[in-house]
């Protein structure tokens, strides 16, 4: 068997856990303190987390799309893949290493999608790009950690909990999304979706697109297109 090979690693902010790139023959890996976050030959569920988003929100012209987590950019290269000349998407990746490891290592697994003309980058927590603009956004995708119960940054927690959800729903446009990826179900974070106001539809998901491999979900919550004041 050929042996992984480090290629990379970076510290998170705020913590003591190291970030690693590894490859072995044409397979990559990101892993944290030796567990793996994700591997390029699974993905077929962040791509999911671009198409069931763009499906629904297709025929808006001029679509703005935030995704919160670069990843290997499967999730970025799908919503590319799914939207129009005009849609413009910004990516908000926390660490710089993620950036400049999909444009010297990973482009080429998802078509070298930061590219592409209609992406623009980020270096920052999509919490902070979140808070900055009200009804900005037709889509907000998050595909940060390991979702709502996370693995690298207590911080992403906030993203999750109450407040961070209604930062979400303010940020997103009448009628907008904001979807989640995550590694399993959580039926409180399903009902604390509802609670914020959002019609909220959890799609479970192959890691694969083969249909195999493990299973993960999808939130897909939708913010009424009329506001009721």
């Amino acid at each position: 068997m050929i042996p992984w090979e480090e290629i990379d690693r970076a510290r998170i902010p705020g913590q003591e856990d190291i970030l690693t790139l590894a490859k072995r023959g044409t397979e990559f890996s990101i892993r944290i303190s030796g567990t793996e976050l994700m591997n390029s030959r699974c993905h077929g569920s962040e791509e999911a987390l671009a198409e069931l988003t763009c499906s629904r929100i297709k025929h808006t012209p001029g679509l703005r799309i935030l995704i919160g987590g670069l990843g290997m950019g499967y999730t970025l290269s799908a919503a590319l893949e799914h939207s129009t000349p005009d849609t413009r998407i910004t990516v908000s990746e926390l660490l710089p290493a993620v950036v400049a490891w999909n444009r010297d290592y990973l482009g080429h697994l998802a078509g070298m999608p930061l590219d592409d003309p209609r992406v623009s980058v980020r270096e920052e927590d999509v919490a902070k790009t979140i808070r900055k603009e009200k009804a900005a956004w037709d889509a907000i995708l998050l595909d940060v950690d390991n979702g709502p119960e996370g693995l690298t940054r207590r911080a992403n927690d906030r993203l999750y909990a109450g407040p961070g959800l209604e930062l979400s729903f303010f940020a997103l446009r009448p009628g907008g999304i904001l979807a989640i990826w995550s590694s399993g179900t959580n039926d409180v974070f399903t009902r604390r979706l509802k609670r914020t106001g959002f019609a909220t539809q959890p799609i479970t998901t192959r890691a694969r697109k083969s249909g195999k491999g493990g299973r993960h979900t999808i939130w897909l919550a939708k913010k009424p297109d009329i506001q009721i004041r």
